[in-house]
């Protein structure tokens, strides 16, 4: 491995970690306010485009990276669904519709 390739692994690693890092305060603390779905979304639709851009450069740091963050954004997706689920009336949607018909009635 060159210098080159270390410098991009050891970045990746510390993105890895950091969003890591995020999404398991988002779990352990079961909540996901201020937390928008479309956040998870756009970066699955960003990471999946990545990997395929860099695939077809031959660059595996970032197809490597890429996954994971993909895979990250499933699972940071995943648990702000959950919560969503959890805090609303019934499992009906998000808690903030509830109380919107509420209000109209």
């Amino acid at each position: 491995m060159n210098k080159t390739e270390l410098v991009g692994w050891v970045s990746s690693i510390i993105l890895v970690l950091t969003i890591g890092k995020q999404i398991y305060k988002q779990w352990h603390e079961d909540s996901s306010e201020n937390v928008s779905k479309w956040l998870f979304i756009g970066q699955m639709a960003a990471s999946t485009g990545f990997s395929i851009y860099s695939w077809l450069v031959g660059n595996w740091v970032f197809v490597v990276t890429n996954l994971v963050m993909l895979l990250s954004g499933l699972c940071g997706l995943g648990i702000v669904l959950h919560h969503r689920r959890r805090e609303s009336p019934k499992g009906k949607g998000p808690q903030t519709k509830g109380k919107l018909k509420a209000k109209r009635a």
